[in-house]
C-alpha cells in the first residue's frame, strides 16, 4: 500500500518532466526559425539608425550603413562650430576645450538634426517685443556678373519623366551623370574667395520647384517685414515665386532648422553691413530666425532703414544691419554738397567692430550718374576732386574697406563674407521682372555691369591677408526674374496705387525681391557656410 505523499511526489515528477519536454521542443522550434529576442532587438537598431539617417532631398535614394553615415558626417561637414559664449567666433583650425567638448552634441547627432526634411512653425501672436519701422527711402541700382551655368527644372516634371523614359535615353543620362560626377570630382571650387581643392560649390546647381518645402515662413508671420518686399500683403495674386529651391550640382544642403541655426548661433553677433539688397537680406534671415522663436523672446530695433537689429533673447544672438552702401563715408557738408571720401569708412563702423560673422556688398551705387548719383566731389587724403575714373574711385574705395578689415578684423574671431552683385531684370536684360511667375529657363539673360569692376572686387579679396569668403549669388538670381517686387512694392512708403501699377516702365521694382523669397536662399547658402562644408554625393 502506496502513501498519499508518494503519489503526489510522482504526479509532480511527471508533470515537471512533461513541462521540461514540451519547453524543449518549443525552444527548438523558435531557434529554427531564427526568431531569437536578440536578432529582434539587433533588427530594430537598424531600422532606426536607417530611419535616422534618411535624406530629406531625396527619399527614394539608397540608405547608406549607419558606419558609412558616420564617417561621411565626421569627413564632410565641419560641426565644429563654436560653443557658446561671449568670444566672437573662432575659426575650424581654433581647439576647444574638453568642457565644451562635452557639451556638444556628436557628429552623428548633428547630421540627423540638419537633415530634418521639415521644420513645424509654431502659431504665435502677430507682433514681437519691439518694432519701430520706417519704409526704406533708397532705390538702388544692380548689378550683374557671369558665373557658372545653372538650370531650371520642376520636381513634377523630373517625377513623371522616369516611367516614360527609354533604355537608351537612360543609358545616356546615366553616362551624362557619370561625366558630371566626375566633372565635379576634378573642378576646384571658389566658395570662400579662393581655390579649395575636393570642396563642392553650392553656388552652381538648378532651381527645383517644391511646393511642399517652400517658403520657409509665411510672411504673415513676420509683422516687421519691410513694406518695400512683403508682395504678398502688397496684393501680388501668384505665389509660385515662393515655391522654389536651390539645389547645388554634387551637393546635399539640409533643409533649413531654425532652432539648430539659433543653438549654433547661440551667444553671437551677425553684421550685415551694405546697401538697400543686403537690408532684403537681413530682414529674410530674420524672419527666418523668428519663425522659430517665440514672439514675447524676440527684440526688433528698426529706427530706420539704415540701422535695424534682431535679437533672439533666449539665445543671446543677434543680427543686425548697417546701412553703408559704398562701404566708405558719403559726409554731407555746410553747403549741402555731398563728399565720398575715398579713404575713410563711416562712423558706424565702429559698431561693427566684434561681430561673430560680418557680410559685406558694395557696387552698384558707384554706376548711378545724373540724378541718380548721390555725391558731389571725391576726397582723397584731404583733396576734393569733382570727377575721378568711376573704375579707379571703385578700386580706391574698396581697397580701403580692405585695408580696414585687415586691420581690425581678427580672423580667428570673425568670418567674414562678401556678397556678390544681384542682379536686376529690366528691359534691357531682355528680361523684364513686370508680370513674369517663373524663372529664367535659357541663356539669354544679357550682363550689363562692368566686368572691370567685378574683377576689382574678385582681385581684392585674393590679395586680402584676411580670409574673406564669397558669397557668390549672381547666376544663380540671375534666373530669378519671377521673384521681384515689380508692382507690388511702395515707393516712398505708401503702396503703389492701381493707375500707378498700370504704368510698369515707370514703377516696376526690378531690383528687390520678394519675401518669402530669393533671398532666404542667399541666406540658406550663408548659413550652410557658416556652420560647414556641404557633403559632396559620391
Amino acid at each position: 500500500m502506496e502513501f498519499p505523499t508518494a503519489k503526489v511526489a510522482n504526479r509532480m515528477w511527471f508533470l515537471c518532466t512533461l513541462s521540461s519536454f514540451l519547453g524543449f521542443i518549443l525552444l527548438y522550434s523558435t531557434f529554427s526559425r531564427g526568431h531569437w529576442p536578440g536578432l529582434a532587438f539587433a533588427s530594430l537598431g537598424s531600422l532606426e539608425a536607417t530611419i535616422g539617417m534618411e535624406s530629406p532631398m531625396d527619399s527614394s535614394a539608397p540608405v547608406p550603413s549607419q558606419s558609412k553615415m558616420e564617417a561621411r558626417a565626421r569627413k564632410s561637414y565641419n560641426l565644429d562650430l563654436p560653443s557658446p559664449s561671449s568670444s566672437p567666433i573662432p575659426t575650424s583650425a581654433d581647439k576647444r576645450s574638453p568642457a565644451e567638448s562635452n557639451t556638444e552634441s556628436s557628429p552623428q547627432s548633428l547630421w540627423a538634426e540638419m537633415v530634418q526634411s521639415s521644420q513645424s512653425t509654431t502659431a504665435f501672436s502677430p507682433q514681437p517685443s519691439v518694432v519701430e519701422e520706417t519704409s526704406p527711402t533708397s532705390n538702388d541700382k544692380l548689378l550683374s556678373s557671369q558665373v557658372s551655368a545653372a538650370h531650371v527644372v520642376s520636381t513634377e516634371s523630373r517625377i513623371e519623366l522616369a516611367p516614360q523614359t527609354s533604355a537608351q535615353d537612360l543609358a545616356t543620362s546615366e553616362a551624362n551623370l557619370e561625366t558630371s560626377s566626375r566633372s565635379t570630382e576634378r573642378t576646384s571650387s571658389s566658395w570662400d574667395g579662393k581655390l579649395i581643392e575636393g570642396k563642392c560649390n553650392i553656388f552652381d546647381g538648378r532651381w527645383v520647384y517644391d511646393p511642399k518645402a517652400y517658403p520657409l515662413y509665411q510672411d504673415n508671420r513676420c509683422p516687421f517685414l519691410g513694406g518695400q518686399v512683403g508682395c504678398q500683403k502688397n496684393g501680388r495674386p501668384d505665389s509660385a515665386y515662393e515655391h522654389w529651391r536651390w539645389e547645388p550640382n554634387g551637393c546635399e544642403i539640409p533643409r533649413f532648422n531654425g532652432t539648430y541655426v539659433l543653438e549654433r548661433l547661440r551667444g553671437k553677433r551677425v553684421a550685415i553691413i551694405g546697401d538697400s539688397l543686403n537690408r532684403n537680406q537681413w530682414e529674410s534671415l530674420a524672419c527666418l530666425l523668428y519663425s522659430s522663436v517665440r514672439p514675447s523672446r524676440a527684440f526688433i530695433k528698426a529706427r530706420s532703414s539704415g540701422f535695424k537689429v534682431f535679437r533672439a533673447v533666449d539665445y543671446h544672438c543677434s543680427v543686425e544691419f548697417y546701412w553703408s552702401p559704398f562701404l566708405v563715408e558719403l559726409k554731407e557738408r555746410e553747403d549741402r554738397s555731398k563728399v565720398l571720401r575715398l579713404d575713410k569708412l563711416p562712423g558706424s563702423a565702429k559698431l561693427w567692430q566684434g561681430a561673430d560673422v560680418m557680410v559685406f556688398n558694395t557696387g552698384h551705387w558707384w554706376t548711378h550718374h545724373g540724378n541718380m548719383q548721390t555725391w558731389n566731389y571725391y576726397e582723397q587724403r584731404g583733396a576734393l576732386v569733382e570727377d575721378i575714373d568711376s573704375d579707379k574711385a571703385f578700386e580706391m574705395g574698396l581697397r580701403t574697406w580692405a585695408r580696414w578689415v585687415d586691420r581690425h578684423v581678427d580672423p580667428t574671431k570673425t568670418t567674414v563674407f562678401f556678397r556678390s552683385i544681384s542682379p536686376e531684370h529690366k528691359t534691357e536684360n531682355l528680361h523684364w521682372c513686370y508680370n513674369q511667375t517663373h524663372p529664367i529657363t535659357n541663356e539669354t539673360y544679357v550682363q550689363w555691369f562692368p566686368r572691370s569692376m567685378i574683377a576689382t572686387v574678385e582681385k581684392t579679396l585674393t590679395e586680402m591677408t584676411t580670409p574673406v569668403r564669397y558669397l557668390n549669388i549672381t547666376r544663380l538670381s540671375e534666373y530669378r526674374r519671377d521673384a521681384h517686387t515689380a508692382v507690388y512694392t511702395t515707393r516712398r512708403g505708401k503702396l503703389l496705387t492701381p493707375e500707378q501699377r498700370k504704368r510698369p516702365r515707370t514703377y516696376a521694382d526690378c531690383s528687390h525681391w520678394c519675401l518669402p523669397g530669393l533671398p532666404d536662399t542667399w541666406n540658406v547658402l550663408l548659413l550652410a557656410s557658416i556652420i560647414g562644408n556641404p557633403s559632396t554625393v559620391l
